[in-house]
Order: C-alpha cells, then structure tokens, then sequence
C-alpha cells in the first residue's frame, strides 16, 4: 500500500474557498497561513503563503498547482465489507464538524479612511466534534484564535452559529456553544476513551476537513506516545502528545483521532516537518488532557495550569563524565530558574557562572514526589496530570556531590514566560 502525503501546516485560514467542477476542470482560490517555525523541526499554525487562482484538469489520483498537491487515498481495503472502517466512518461523521471563524486583519496592507485603518476579515478554517449533547463542540484554540463567534457546520450542510466560550492557549484546546435551535437527536457526542493505555502501532483515524475537503477520512497508526509539543504562542510545551502517520493536512486541526471502536483517543493539532510538507509525523492532544480540562472550560471559560517555572534537559554522557557522575546517570539538569517562580522560592540552583566564566553545575532533579525523572518531558507530564495549583511538591535533587529534597508550592502559570536571558 503506498500513501503520498502532503502537508504545509496545520492550521489554514482561507480567504476564499470554492470549487467549481465543470467539463473536467476545477477552479481553487485560497489563501493559507502558517503560524510559526521551529528549526530542524517545524510546529506550524499559522503566516502567510498565498496561492494564485489557478485552474487545471482533474486528474484520476492528484490534483496540483505549483504550491500545493491535493491527494486521493486508495481504500485501504479490497471492498467495504471487509473492513470496519466504512462503517466507523458511517457511525462518526455526523459528530465531525466544519468550523468557520472570521476575525479582522489588516495584514501588510494599510488602508487608512478618515484616520481610521480599514480592517478586512481574514477566515480560518478548522474541525471539531460534539462534545456531549448540549451543543458543546471542542476544537483547537488556534482554530477560533480571536475570534467570539463561529459557524459549525454538520454532515447534511446545516450550519448553526456557535459562541466561543472557554479558551485555553496553554494546551491548544478551545470549547463553542452552538446558540441557534439545534436537534438534540442530531448533536450527537463522540465516546472519548482513555488515551493512557494506548500503544505504539494501534492503528488510528483521523476525521477532519483539509483543504475544506469536508468529512475527509485517513488513517495511520500510534508512531509514538508521550511526546512533548511545542506551543509558540505562549512557550509552554504541550505534554503526553501522540505521535501518528495519519495524513493530516491544513484545515484538519480540531477534528478527532479515533481507536479502531470509533472513540476519541485525541485532536490532531500539529505537525513536524523540517521541509514545509507533511512527512508522516503528526501529533494530536491526548484525549485525557480533552476529559481533564474541557469540563473546567464549559463551567468557568479557562483553566488554570500549575507552575514549577524551571526549563531543562537530559544528562549525555559525556556531561556525566565531566561532571564526576557514573556514565549513564539519570535526571533533569536544571538549565534556567524562572525569578520569582515555585521553583526559586524553593531554593533549586540553576547552571551558573562565575566572574570569571566557568561553569557551575546546579542542581540534577532525579525524582519528583518519588517517582524517578531523566528528560524535562517527565516533569511536564507529571505535574499536568497529577498536581495543581496550590499543591506542595517534592524535588529530589543531586546537588555538589549530595542528595537532598526541596519542596516547592506549585503557582498559577502565567499567560506567557519572557525569553532567558
């Protein structure tokens, strides 16, 4: 089975979508934007790349201009009944939806009336799913990014307007509440399963909207689990993101990672890529990270996430050697100490230097409340999912030869960190 993938990013926002089959040809006009890069590995949302009108002639497998490649993916199956998947895709699609957002953006180009700049509306484009059966849908929160109202459209091409009411940056997920009259027999809330038992290899679905391609349907499988997401926008990684080769393409972000049972296992959010095109690693938020934070979001419109304020890394071998420690010593070396953090009022020392600019060790966490750490990503998924705010929390640290516990009283994490320095 070969399967060609393309990706620019995740998030798209379209200024203008339609297509228009007629004698064999079809006509695209968009406009997609990317938010940011990362060297090497890029984790995209949202800039600006443009794509000219252009007009060119189906062809049986790809559709393509000079920026983009649109794919068909063969059925992974010699005939519908012989796989599940047709009839997993029957029992979800009417809990997928479209969102549509519509915010102003002056862009590059200043247009000034009176005094006044002329803002024009810039339209992004995502997916969601029914979250339960009060009109609640979840997304990602670069989806409705500055955005209070939306459109949601379902399956049969019925669209309500749905209000955003609960945002959380931090971990990229967003809630809308669909506020026209709606069918309760026809929001129908996908089963969300518990993405901790997930396993490399599962294989998984993902159900989204790319390209504007509505109710478009790829799969793939668990490539990793685990994995720590960067989040640009406020420098707080996501933790315990799965890692899969499901195509995901722009206009997908929000829309659900399925188990093989048709249940919420995650929201597919990001991509990496060190090219600008879709190399087979994507990411979505595990779907215990949905059940933890969504509820707090529909009650209150945020949530608060504990904060240690402290950034660090793994122990190479080579450190280890340099530093009199046995060659394979495991901890988190801590690298910078936010001031005035948790972390800073509980006495733990970063790496420092003296006057005359030799480098001091700080402290090594090798467990946090016991439980053994090696990578920065151990601490990060601990306190996401087991500690909140205003809980105390045990560091043991190697520190000038020495073992010693620390206890620090975990804080509100603010909207943003500033850049070390």
């Amino acid at each position: 089975m070969n399967k060609t993938q393309v990706m620019i990013l995740f998030s798209v926002s379209i200024g203008l979508l339609f297509s228009l089959v007629t004698e064999g040809r079809v006509i695209i006009a968009f406009t997609v934007q990317e938010r940011h890069e990362f060297p090497v590995s890029v984790f995209m949302h949202s800039h600006s790349t443009y794509a000219a009108l252009q007009v060119f002639p189906i062809r049986k497998n790809i559709m393509q201009n000079s920026h983009f490649e649109y794919i068909s993916f063969a059925n992974l199956a010699a005939s519908p009944s012989s796989t599940p998947l047709s009839d997993i895709f029957k029992r979800v699609e009417n809990s997928v939806v479209q969102i549509t957002s519509r915010v102003n953006n002056t862009g590059n180009l200043q247009i000034i009336i009176n005094g006044n700049h002329l803002q024009s509306p810039s339209t992004k484009l995502g997916s969601g799913f029914v979250y339960d059966d009060q009109g609640h849908i979840v997304t990602n929160d670069h989806v409705v990014n500055g955005a209070k109202i939306v459109d949601v459209t379902f399956v049969d091409g019925n669209t309500y307007t749905a209000k955003v009411i609960g945002t959380d940056p931090s971990s990229d997920l967003a809630v809308l509440q669909i506020i026209d009259n709606f069918s309760i027999e026809k929001v129908v809330p996908l089963i969300i399963a518990n993405s901790n038992i997930l396993q490399v290899g599962q294989q998984v679905i993902a159900i989204g909207n790319p390209f504007g391609l509505s109710d478009t349907m790829t799969t793939g499988i668990v490539s990793q689990i685990g994995r720590l997401l960067p989040n640009p926008d406020t420098r707080f990684p996501i933790p315990n993101g799965i890692q899969t080769d499901a195509a995901i393409n722009p206009g997908n972000s929000g829309g659900p990672l399925l188990n093989m049972q048709g249940q919420v296992v995650g929201m597919n959010t990001a991509i990496s890529s060190s090219t600008g095109q879709f190399s087979g690693i994507g990411f979505a938020i595990p779907s215990n990270a949905i059940m933890h934070i969504v509820p707090k979001l529909v009650q209150t419109g945020s949530y608060i996430h504990p904060w240690l304020g402290i950034s660090g890394g793994g122990i190479t071998p080579e450190f280890a050697q340099s530093a009199g420690l046995p060659i394979n010593y495991k901890g988190v070396l801590v690298g910078y100490v936010q001031a005035g953090s948790p972390a800073e009022k509980a006495g733990l020392q970063a790496i420092s230097q003296d006057v005359n600019s030799n480098p001091h060790v700080g402290d090594i966490i090798v467990a946090v409340d016991g439980h053994k750490v090696k990578r920065i990503d151990d601490i990060i998924n601990y306190m996401e999912t087991q500690k909140s705010v205003g809980q105390a929390v045990k560091l043991t640290v190697y520190r000038n030869g020495q073992i010693m516990d620390l206890t620090a009283i975990l804080e509100a994490r603010p909207a943003s960190i500033p850049p070390q320095q």
